[in-house]
């Protein structure tokens, strides 16, 4: 006949485990951004709702490779309002590092340049939170060795 309780003790170690990694986890990739903009280059664009005659339009300058509505790190060239293959134009007259104008459904609309966008690099933070799941499961994972080898030796006690 099984012993239950013993089962039942072994089942904890995982049901920890996973609640210690629901806690770890960061809820601000949940968070809505603060306003529309584009990535273009590690430069982000904020948009605004200036159109820009077609006549206006120089050379493509890039495009959305990324779309995302939630808040978080990502690198490439990514929108948080506008899907994968929106393109970006040069405006004629206007340096693209004053402004660009974006593809819309509307026709085009200018989105000036507000920085260099700092969102490319991994934070600490994430890495934090993968760090310290890595190093519990790796905690667990040895006690749970070590207790079984203890066990099949017979020199475990309770």
């Amino acid at each position: 006949m099984p012993n239950f309780h013993r089962t039942k003790r072994y089942m904890k170690i995982p049901l920890i485990t996973l609640l210690l990694l629901v806690m770890c986890s960061s809820p601000a990739a949940l968070a809505s951004w603060a306003y529309p903009f584009v990535v273009n280059d590690g430069k982000i664009y904020v948009m605004s709702e200036d159109p820009v005659e077609a006549s206006a339009l120089g050379d493509v300058v890039g495009k959305v490779t990324y779309y995302t509505d939630r808040e978080g790190t990502y690198g490439g060239n990514f929108s948080n309002v506008y899907p994968k293959g929106t393109k970006y134009y040069a405006i004629q007259g206007i340096a693209p590092e004053t402004a660009i104008a974006v593809e819309t459904q509307a026709g085009y609309l200018m989105a000036h340049y507000e920085g260099e966008y700092g969102g490319a690099r991994v934070s600490w933070m994430v890495i934090k939170d993968w760090i310290a799941a890595g190093l519990i499961l790796l905690i667990v994972g040895c006690v749970a060795v070590v207790v079984i080898k203890k066990r099949k030796d017979g020199s475990y006690r309770r």
